[in-house]
């Protein structure tokens, strides 16, 4: 078992992985904008590799790129397939390697979840695992239904709920988790269910509705990945939150294995990662006391909210400056967070300074 932290380990061990293949790669694509895989797979194919690659029918305001991506991948020789759309969403991503090595993703092959979000991802040989990934693969290409045969290998909607509330079920002294949002009403149960039974529950991340038992705590970066370490050896790490529609209308995947040693690592990283959150949080709380700095951060918030997406935009004005021939390519998605971080940032320093000089400052 082999652990990837991210940002930190980038793009290197995936390329490396799809350069090692002898016979096949398969591959499951939500998202994409990392050309160096994308030239690893047509370099792949040129070596006589047989690559397949499965991409989602959609994804939210990415639709364009996909299609774009599957044209790039046929021209240079890769046998792309199209997930079928009876599910709200096809979110898995992961990587068989001559069907004897298996990368479970929690990240999007892109940049910024790379580079620019905490996530992870763990590699394994075990030869069920690898079998059970090549055997849903087959069957979302080919659009059939799905049928669990092996419950470590964590697939929405076929055995998710199932097998991620045993492994809360069980633990009994910690559970770590990292998720961007807790939702289900019965796995928040389930959780308020342990830390009642003493279970020491630590989430960083989101829950949609507060509890007194669960300590959480709001990244201090951004997110991408669902993991839980259970007792200090088990672990899952996958693509769905604990939330109702991940668990149980769209396509998601996961693993859950035992192994001390990716639990250590993955422990250590969470505990700097909740001491950092701590520290923001109370930098956070120095920062904000004033209802001036309340009301900034409100409006801040409800501009970013209503902002239009700004990729056609400055592709459009790019070409005009420059002319209908220049070669703009944009990540939209990290274009777009990046635009509302700066437009919130600012927003926020105007508008405080505007509310201090009217209202004058506070009592003591």
């Amino acid at each position: 078992m082999r652990l990837l932290l991210q940002p930190g380990d980038g793009v290197e061990p995936l390329v490396k992985g799809i350069n090692k293949a002898k016979k096949r790669v398969e591959i499951a694509i939500f998202r994409f904008d990392r050309r160096e895989i994308e030239n690893a797979l047509v370099n792949a194919v040129s070596r006589g590799v047989h690559v397949h690659a499965l991409i989602a029918y959609t994804n939210r305001g990415g639709e364009k790129n996909l299609r774009e991506l599957e044209l790039r991948l046929l021209a240079g020789g890769v046998t792309v397939a199209r997930t079928a759309d009876d599910l709200v969403r096809y979110h898995a991503k992961y990587i068989i390697i001559d069907r004897s090595e298996l990368y479970v993703l929690g990240f999007n092959f892109t940049y910024i979840d790379m580079e620019r979000s905490r996530s992870f991802a763990v590699v394994t040989k075990n030869r069920a695992a690898v079998q059970e990934a090549a055997k849903l693969f087959e069957t979302d290409t080919k659009r059939r239904p799905y049928k669990p045969g092996l419950g470590s290998l964590v697939v929405s909607p076929a055995n998710a709920r199932k097998q991620l509330s045993s492994l809360i079920k069980g633990a009994k002294e910690e559970l770590l988790i990292y998720d961007p949002k807790i939702g289900d009403p019965a796995m928040i149960r389930l959780l308020e269910e342990r830390a009642k039974a003493d279970v020491d529950i630590r989430i960083i991340g989101e829950v949609t509705r507060h509890s007194d038992q669960l300590k959480v705590h709001n990244p201090s970066q951004r997110l991408h990945v669902r993991v839980v370490i259970r007792d200090h050896e088990r672990v899952f790490i996958g693509s769905q939150s604990l939330r109702t529609a991940e668990l149980d209308s769209r396509r998601e995947v996961g693993i859950i294995f035992r192994d001390r040693k990716t639990a250590s690592k993955l422990i250590k990283t969470f505990r700097e990662d909740w001491a950092t959150t701590e520290q923001s949080k109370e930098q956070g709380a120095q920062e904000e006391v004033t209802p001036a700095a309340k009301v900034a951060k409100k409006v801040a918030k409800a501009v970013t909210k209503e902002l239009p997406p700004v990729a056609p935009m400055l592709e459009g004005i790019v070409k005009e400056v420059v002319g209908a021939k220049a070669d703009v390519e944009l990540n939209s998605e990290e274009l777009q967070e990046n635009v509302q971080h700066a437009v919130r940032e600012a927003v926020k320093g105007v508008i405080q300074e505007v509310v201090e000089q009217e209202v004058g400052a506070e009592p003591e």
